[in-house]
């Protein structure tokens, strides 16, 4: 299949789903960052934080799950190698052994920044293609991340 089969312009929407892939990238990247979090979490925080990681990850392997079919619905293959993820990726890999619990809300918040960011520009490229249905599926994951974001901040105590 490809994307003129769900009447898109296959050459209008290769950047969408070059996009697409690196934003699998950066979300297997946050995904396993976020189960590091939960296994490793201590402290204080520990009951709340190991419930929120779980939540957070759970809807992150969704989510990635969601992101390699459109790829496959706009006809090219997602990337499924943890090299391809590590290389593309923008969010890098955290030793999350022996971190602080605020210092892992802390990495969360810094991820979710960066996937807004991602999710802001394929936003802008999704529109460009005519991908209403791309343009959909990203801007439900941003804003459950907004949502995520505003609600871990509080959670810190920040602004």
């Amino acid at each position: 299949m490809d994307a003129k089969e769900i009447s898109l312009n296959e050459k209008k929407v290769k950047p969408v789903v070059d996009m697409l892939n690196d934003y699998l990238a950066n979300y297997h990247m946050h995904y396993q960052k976020l189960r590091g979090c939960h296994w490793n979490v201590k402290g204080q925080n520990f009951f709340t934080l190991h419930i929120k990681f779980e939540e957070l990850y759970t809807n992150a392997q969704l989510t990635i799950d969601e992101i390699a079919e459109r790829v496959l619905t706009l006809g090219k293959p997602p990337h499924s190698r943890f090299s391809d993820y590590i290389k593309e990726s923008v969010i890098k890999e955290a030793d999350t052994i022996g971190m602080k619990d605020l210092d892992m809300v802390d990495a969360v918040l810094d991820d979710m920044a960066q996937l807004i960011q991602i999710e802001r520009d394929l936003l802008e490229a999704t529109d460009a293609a005519g991908d209403d249905g791309s343009n959909d599926m990203v801007n439900r994951f941003m804003q459950f991340k907004e949502k995520n974001t505003w609600m871990l901040r509080s959670f810190a105590g920040k602004k």
